[in-house]
């Protein structure tokens, strides 16, 4: 563990205290309120040498320490981005300090594409695997030999477990299915559309794979879920934007907070 993340965590427990914090979350489009929700402190970004600043309109660069639903969390109001700085390691740092702060987990959440008739605009998917599409990977240039990160099973299956039996509790339809990171920043072609889906890819986005790996890297258990925001490129007629996505996460936004909460409260 490098040491800028062991001192940041030190300043972190100086200001939130020194319970141990048991989940980490990272917030995507139209979750960023769920960081309001948490009993405890915000600590900005800006206040974290090396964190990376998210300079996507829709998140809040905050990192909230404290209780939600009976458990201590870390809340990332937000993630850095691979297509902002060209760094597939941009969220090592933030992970490594998840990991100092004595988490165990890491669930991560995000906007995505639709390439599935029955998981329309406003449902939500849990991952149960991806599809690196971008070919990129966080641990590029990383020297030892826990570089060669095992990746079977890399969506927890006891988390997923428990994620699908709170959506059961809450009445909420959660799907299953692939997800495919696409580097971004902009969206993909119709073309790409179909050679993802043919590769066996249920929804697509721009995130979420490189926090997996490192979350892996580091030991941590891990687990994430979707916000559909429009079907992928060329299988539908709307007409999709940064906006669009920003108009259409809370829709999808509020059924994944109750299945979040619905698990939090079962494992409290």
């Amino acid at each position: 563990m490098s040491k800028n993340a062991k001192d940041l965590a030190a300043q972190i427990k100086a200001i939130a205290g020194d319970a141990p914090v048991r989940i980490g979350l990272i917030l995507g489009s139209g979750l960023g309120h769920i960081a309001n929700e948490v009993d405890g402190v915000a600590v900005p970004y800006g206040d974290l040498p090396g964190f990376p600043h998210a300079g996507v309109s829709g998140h809040n660069p905050n990192l909230v320490i404290g209780n939600l639903e009976g458990v201590r969390v870390a809340v990332f109001g937000g993630r850095a981005h691979y297509y902002e700085s060209g760094r597939g390691d941009v969220m090592r740092l933030p992970l490594e300090v998840l990991k100092e702060l004595d988490a165990d987990t890491m669930i991560a959440t995000n906007a995505a594409g639709s390439m599935r008739a029955d998981m329309p605009t406003g449902s939500i998917m849990c991952l149960s695997d991806h599809i690196n599409f971008s070919g990129l990977n966080p641990l590029i240039g990383e020297p030892t030999d826990a570089r060669f990160v095992p990746m079977k099973d890399a969506y927890d299956p006891a988390i997923r477990k428990d994620l699908r039996a709170a959506a059961n509790a809450t009445n909420v339809d959660m799907a299953d299915g692939v997800y495919a990171w696409y580097s971004g920043p902009s969206f993909e072609t119709p073309a790409e559309i179909r050679a993802i889906k043919m590769l066996g890819a249920d929804a697509v986005g721009m995130s979420t794979v490189p926090e997996v790996i490192l979350a892996r890297f580091l030991g941590l258990k891990a687990a994430a879920i979707s916000t559909i925001t429009n079907m992928a490129a060329g299988l539908s007629d709307e007409s999709i934007s940064h906006e669009h996505t920003k108009a259409m996460a809370p829709i999808g936004a509020a059924k994944l907070e109750k299945v979040l909460r619905g698990y939090l409260r079962s494992i409290s």
